[in-house]
């Protein structure tokens, strides 16, 4: 008796997902729904002109980064930004990337320091904020920002613990722009400079506590603000 494979999904359908899915998370990126806000599957596949199965399907992918909550006999919604998971993130952070930095300080090599320096002149020169998209940080920037922290710590060396930066800085990319978004004057410019000077420095005890305020005042601005963050977003 022959057995038939599974069928994937019609390529039409994939890309009607992916088109969805980048539209949400733009959207939640964006500020346009704010922190606890319903997502509501009807509602989207109204204004994308498509089925609640393609909605559905790119709602799980937003939920499995995070950016989403699938509530029980709920449907989906925002995360709220009291959400204890915000600080749990922080921690781990706190926690993981310092350690991977001073690794990082230790085992890279010359080319390392150039990526860490041309990474953090393409972050100074990229503007932060842009009229066309809100008063969050903009997305050329965010990229940016990603983009520096995660090429300070490549000189580690170890896949698994950049994979393990990558699904941390996934998770916490939202809190970071609601953050900016209630410390419009934070000098992130200073701090992401003195990160740099001395991560090449090889002042690796520097550049760990550096790193360190740095990941902690983007969550104290955000547990500072979060009883509000309904009302200001």
């Amino acid at each position: 008796m022959t057995q038939t494979a599974p069928t994937s999904p019609p390529a039409g359908k994939q890309m009607l997902s992916e088109q969805v899915y980048a539209h949400l998370r733009d959207a939640i990126m964006r500020g346009d729904y704010a922190p606890g806000d319903a997502l509501k599957p009807q509602d989207i596949a109204k204004q994308q002109g498509v089925s609640l199965a393609v909605v559905r399907e790119a709602l799980v992918r937003v939920v499995g980064e995070g950016l989403a909550d699938r509530l029980p006999n709920r449907g989906f919604a925002v995360p709220a930004a009291s959400d204890r998971r915000w600080q749990e993130i922080a921690e781990a952070r706190r926690t993981i990337e310092p350690v991977v930095l001073r690794m990082s300080i230790e085992r890279g090599d010359v080319d390392w320091e150039a990526r860490v320096r041309a990474a953090h002149h393409r972050l100074a020169r990229t503007p932060a904020y842009l009229p066309d998209e809100g008063e969050y940080y903009s997305s050329s920037w965010s990229e940016a920002h990603r983009l520096f922290h995660r090429t300070l710590l490549e000189g580690c060396g170890n896949p698994v613990l950049l994979e393990t930066f990558d699904r941390m800085w996934t998770a916490s990319e939202l809190t970071r722009r609601w953050s900016a978004h209630r410390a419009p004057d934070r000098d992130g410019v200073d701090e992401h400079r003195r990160l740099e000077e001395a991560a090449l420095a090889r002042d690796a005890d520097t550049a760990a506590e550096v790193l360190v305020r740095h990941l902690t005042r983007t969550a104290a601005v955000l547990t500072d603000c979060a009883p509000r963050a309904r009302d200001e977003v």
